[in-house]
């Protein structure tokens, strides 16, 4: 059974999320994308853990299932955010952890409620070292996963340029080994991670960290599954099953928003050559760039990347952004979102952009989407990277004004120029 799960997403009690991030919602939009399994997110919130069980209830053995009667499989997750000092700098690391049972996750509760407060966020601040919590975790039940998440993110990542380390063993120490899977974030693949040998026995898995329903599967992990289990996935993340880890879904990581180097304020973008030209700093206004994640990896890589013995890996660009691209209009212009629903109302998306042929697609939709989307699956696309917050751009037509326009405005909104 092919099993497409999303481990990492983030309930309506997270900050700067969507509403529409409740059980029922994300279980439509699940069945829409083809998702079979995905993560509750946020169990140490006690509204959304007092939602998560009314409305849930078990189906196999550590996963769980909507009581509305829908197919979705629900693993009960969580981000967590730690920051604290450590060998006189700042850290900031982001675990994903799951858990096998409601009871499992009580306990974690209940030992971090002493020192943190779980109702200020989805995703609480931790002032706990990331070694620590590993340790807390594992000892309430050592069945969980520890899980270090968008590993090289600049500000919040095990590896980020900002506040990271070098080596899993700095900041997990005897611990490390119990470390079993990294996640790559958007703005990395597999590929830029097979670069570090301290990486090679993990497992690389990919997640979408989704805000909002329509972000599902942006990333995701695909699994062979013989039966559906907590147990049954643990097994093959930590054993870095190759036979049942078939591959990741990508991003083109490009379209991360700190692939490259530089200064949204500044509209900056550097290449790691480029930043080293300019000795790290901003040519405009002189201050130190957002160092991005091509870079750090570069800084710590120590062999030459080789696929030889590693789950395979596909990039692909969410069909939304595809049709949003073919008809030069927003993601979610009218246009847009009425041939996405009508199209994910015949086959769910994955099924659309992973395995149907041409001539199917060219069948079900516009000769241009059809082709964009095997144009997507081919690696036949125009890439520009992403940089200090800013997503990149990967598009299928070769058409980037409107897109950059659009992106400009975004940024220029957060930073409060309108």
């Amino acid at each position: 059974m092919r099993a497409i799960c999303d481990f990492h997403i983030h309930s309506k009690f997270s900050r700067a999320v969507s509403q529409d991030m409740e059980p029922s919602t994300l279980s439509l939009w699940a069945k829409r994308k083809g998702i079979l399994i995905l993560g509750t997110s946020d169990f140490t919130h006690p509204g959304w853990l007092k939602e998560l069980k009314e409305k849930l209830e078990p189906a196999e053995a550590g996963l769980f299932k909507p009581r509305d009667g829908l197919a979705t499989r629900f693993i009960l997750s969580s981000e967590l955010s730690c920051i604290y000092t450590k060998n006189n700098k700042t850290r900031k690391i982001h675990l994903l952890i799951l858990a096998p049972d409601f009871h499992t996750v009580e306990k974690i509760n209940a030992q971090l409620a002493w020192s943190s407060n779980l109702n200020s966020d989805g995703r609480p601040i931790l002032g706990m070292d990331a070694h620590d919590l590993a340790k807390l975790i594992l000892e309430t039940d050592e069945r969980c996963m520890v899980i270090p998440a968008h590993i090289w993110t600049p500000w919040f990542s095990l590896f980020g340029s900002a506040s990271g380390f070098d080596t899993t063993e700095e900041c997990f120490e005897e611990l490390s080994d119990k470390i079993y899977a990294f996640e790559t974030g958007l703005s990395s693949d597999p590929e830029m991670n097979w670069k570090l040998s301290q990486l090679n026995n993990k497992t690389i898995i990919s997640n979408s960290d989704a805000h909002s329903p329509s972000k599902l599967g942006r990333e995701a992990n695909v699994f062979e599954m013989d039966a559906l289990s907590f147990d049954e996935i643990s097994t093959i993340i930590k054993q870095n099953d190759k036979e049942k880890f078939k591959y990741t879904i990508e991003f083109y990581p490009e379209e991360g928003k700190y692939h490259f180097d530089g200064h949204r304020k500044c509209n900056i973008s550097f290449t790691p050559a480029e930043t080293k030209k300019n000795n790290n700093i901003c040519s405009v206004c002189h201050k130190p760039l957002t160092i991005g994640v091509l870079n750090r990896v570069d800084s710590l890589a120590d062999q030459e990347a080789d696929k030889t013995g590693r789950v395979p890996f596909k990039s692909l660009i969410p069909l939304e952004e595809i049709m949003a691209d073919v008809f030069n209009v927003g993601a979610k212009s009218k246009k847009v979102q009425d041939e996405y629903m009508r199209l994910t109302d015949v086959h769910p998306e994955f099924e659309i952009l992973l395995d149907i042929t041409q001539r199917g697609l060219e069948d079900l939709t516009t000769p241009e989407i059809a082709k964009g989307i095997i144009d997507a699956r081919e690696g036949k696309v125009t890439r520009i990277s992403g940089f200090d917050g800013v997503f990149g751009i990967i598009s299928v037509t070769g058409r980037t004004e409107r897109k950059e326009k659009v992106k400009a405005k975004k940024a220029e909104k957060q930073m409060g120029l309108f």
